[in-house]
């Protein structure tokens, strides 16, 4: 793998935190948004108090509850590591972070207007002030001011009156005009923008963590049920991707479902099938724990002869037959010599 593809591609943590596996941080997150989306439903049940809602409002709080329902739905396939409903929970966890980066947008520039605003009401010394300085608030936007001498009226002991002239100036807002950039720039906007980050980081990290845990699903579901691999790439068409899990010919590939998992696969079919470098020792590890049955290129053995080859050598196996059935040489007879013997 190239250097260029190293930087750029997506990141895939092996563990949370460097401490738990990624099953254990993948329920650890959707804990958390379960409880972030029950303030959707809380919301709803605030109308029936009365309480007015704008329409961006309402939308974020039906949406939550929807997102609370899947979410659910969704949870307990965590431990059984079903591929469809781990995809479909890693998918949902990225679209759900786009719609609420666009709601987070949405409400951030309309709370830095009201902040704006609100200091823009309260800046320099008041009217009275304003009043008194002349120019400094002016009715016209002018560049200059000049005075002039008035002409003379030829009136003795009449004075001459001064006229005041103003340049037009360019259309330019004053400091304190409500802006969003004069609002995010307030002291407790920054506080507020470090924190938003500081979350949306928690969050991104959190959404790579139930992806790689996806990803992991995908690739021990191909391992365990293609009998024939010797690796999880032998079984594709292209060498640098392994096998479509939910390909037509394949069991999870039919109905609707199929489709569903074909239809998430493709959106990030890089990631989802792609060759991972770490794939090799992850197989290694699994092996070695006895989670995954090592398979030899070439071999196809069914799972029956299997089966009764383990229970004959742990000596497990059914008991052997009776003396009757068994010749002078030790040899099974068959039926039709002991019908015959009869």
């Amino acid at each position: 793998m190239g250097l260029t593809n190293r930087i750029f591609r997506i990141p895939r943590p092996r563990t949370f935190l460097y401490l738990m596996t990624l099953r254990t941080g993948s329920e650890l997150s959707t804990l958390s948004i379960l409880l972030n989306k029950v303030s959707g439903l809380y919301g709803l049940l605030a109308l029936l108090t009365g309480l007015s809602l704008s329409p961006l409002q309402l939308s974020m709080y039906i949406y939550s509850t929807l997102a609370l329902v899947i979410v659910a739905y969704l949870a307990p396939h965590i431990r059984t590591q079903r591929p469809l409903e781990c995809l479909a929970l890693a998918t949902f966890f990225v679209v759900d972070s786009v719609v609420n980066a666009l709601w987070t947008v949405a409400f951030g520039i309309t709370w830095f207007l009201v902040v704006s605003e609100h200091h823009s009401a309260n800046f320099g010394a008041g009217k009275t002030m304003s009043d008194a300085a002349g120019f400094t608030n002016p009715e016209h936007n002018v560049s200059s001011v000049e005075v002039v001498v008035g002409p003379d009226q030829g009136i003795p002991g009449e004075k001459q009156e001064a006229v005041t002239a103003g340049n037009p100036g360019s259309e330019v807002n004053s400091a304190g005009s409500p802006s969003l950039g004069h609002g995010v720039l307030q002291p407790e906007s920054m506080s507020s923008v470090t924190v938003i980050c500081a979350l949306w980081a928690v969050r991104i990290y959190l959404v790579l963590v139930v992806m790689s845990y996806a990803r992991l699903v995908l690739r021990k579901h191909v391992a365990a049920t293609s009998r024939n691999n010797a690796s999880l790439y032998t079984g594709s068409k292209n060498a640098n991707q392994m096998e479509n899990p939910f390909a037509v010919h394949l069991p999870e590939g039919k109905g609707w479902k199929g489709r569903l998992g074909r239809l998430m696969v493709g959106l990030g079919k890089e990631y989802w099938l792609g060759v991972d470098e770490t794939d090799e020792s992850w197989m290694n590890d699994e092996i070695a724990m006895g989670r995954l049955r090592k398979r030899e290129a070439g071999t196809s053995e069914a799972p029956g002869v299997v089966e009764r080859e383990r229970r004959r050598r742990s000596g497990t196996g059914p008991p052997p037959p009776m003396p009757q059935l068994q010749g002078a040489q030790g040899q099974h007879l068959r039926v039709q010599e002991i019908r015959e013997g009869k």
